[in-house]
């Protein structure tokens, strides 16, 4: 990958976002009357923006496709969390329609990602070589 840091990555960025914006919820709104449920959605959207960045850190291709699944995954459980606070009145329509949009755009960039690194020969800046140095990732993953 061209950028050696994960901030530098497109899906990391958003996925910083959606976490803000669950952390947002719980401060202003009735979602943090439910301390439980308001726990496990922040939990489910750090944990998104965490595997990616651990992932990349790693430095192998297998490693990384490993931790963006684990992320995919949990944007998926944050997804469905928002029908929990969906049927115990808890967000609002424009604010499930939101987290939900931001998850499921997250599912896609980390899908499309994958594929990407399943199908290449890129093997993680670990394995960088005079001959691979040059090679570059799309960073609007």
């Amino acid at each position: 990958m061209s950028g050696t840091r994960f901030e530098e990555l497109e899906v990391w960025k958003r996925a910083r976002e959606l976490t803000a914006r669950v952390y947002a919820l719980k401060r202003g709104g009735a979602l943090a009357r439910d301390a439980a449920l308001c726990g496990q959605m922040c939990r489910s959207a750090v944990s998104v923006m965490s595997n990616i960045a651990e992932g990349y850190e790693r430095g192998g291709n297998r490693e990384l496709v490993n931790f963006l699944s684990i992320a995919k995954g949990s944007a998926g459980e944050l997804r469905s969390q928002t029908y929990v606070a969906q049927d115990a009145g808890l967000l609002d329509a424009q604010e499930l329609e939101q987290l939900r949009g931001d998850c499921l755009t997250l599912s896609r960039m980390l899908a499309g990602f994958i594929k990407y690194l399943q199908r290449g020969d890129y093997k993680g800046h670990k394995f960088r070589s005079h001959s691979n140095a040059s090679h570059t990732t799309p960073f609007e993953y």
